[in-house]
């Protein structure tokens, strides 16, 4: 498909990741995109909860902020922000949390805090975490949306702002942590998947892209899957949902 941007790959992906009657913690951005996506096309009965406390939202329009009233419109019930942390994700009724960073490493840790190993003197500071420490500690599934560039796939992040597998499989539940983690990351050009010991590992290709750029856009030494998946085209309804419907402006679909 022409003029397709590395934005709209990556949203189109992640949106069909979401199944039908999935509970998920929607985030700003192109995950906000993602979950409109899906609720539009595949996933009708979706419930979106937004961090300021909105459940069930049913935005008419592109929501610019978790605290946009047309999430108000049509929701099911709005309630504290305390209430959508302690009662419904860390109660375990999140299905999926939708997680962004500027760095992800080998076992799926986000990076929002800072760039560089000197947390008071550090070469970039970021906003930090929001909602996406709990979120990924809660969540009963994570999925990361990312572009694959080598700079935000270290080895080993230079924080950990929202816990992956920490040191490998195993590493979450000697933390006290309840949800998955990261059970899927989803880039610009394919799919990578947690192995048995928690390391990413690429497991699908976005049509026209090779293992080869993935490896040389990666931190570490990336394994690949045996039998690569190749995902599905773009489809022409699912991008006239997000240009015409969704992101007319195209305030995120222009990122990427």
């Amino acid at each position: 498909m022409t003029d397709l941007t590395s934005a709209e790959l990556m949203i189109v992906n992640a949106a069909r990741m979401l199944k039908d009657g999935d509970v998920v913690f929607v985030g700003v951005g192109q995950p906000n995109l993602a979950c409109n996506l899906a609720k539009r096309t595949h996933a009708p009965n979706l419930v979106m909860i937004y961090e300021a406390g909105v459940i069930g939202a049913e935005p008419a329009r592109l929501p610019l902020s978790i605290g946009d009233p047309t999430l108000v419109s049509g929701a099911l019930s709005v309630v504290s922000m305390y209430d959508i942390f302690t009662n419904y994700l860390q109660r375990g009724n999140v299905d999926v949390g939708f997680l962004g960073g500027a760095q992800i490493d080998k076992y799926g840790n986000i990076n929002a805090t800072i760039i560089g190993s000197d947390y008071a003197h550090p070469k970039v500071r970021l906003p930090g975490s929001g909602g996406a420490q709990e979120i990924a500690a809660w969540a009963n599934r994570c999925y990361i949306m990312t572009p694959h560039q080598k700079r935000r796939f270290p080895e080993k992040v230079d924080f950990i702002t929202s816990a992956g597998y920490l040191d490998g499989k195993g590493g979450r539940e000697k933390a006290g942590l309840r949800g998955k983690g990261p059970v899927g990351v989803v880039t610009d050009i394919g799919f990578m998947e947690p192995d048995e010991t928690g390391e990413l590992v690429l497991t699908a290709l976005h049509p026209g892209k090779t293992a080869k750029e993935a490896v040389n856009n990666t931190g570490w030494t990336l394994k690949v899957a045996t039998q690569l998946r190749i995902t599905e085209p773009v489809t022409e309804k699912e991008l006239r949902i997000l240009r015409e419907e969704l992101d007319p402006s195209g305030i995120y679909l222009k990122g990427g």
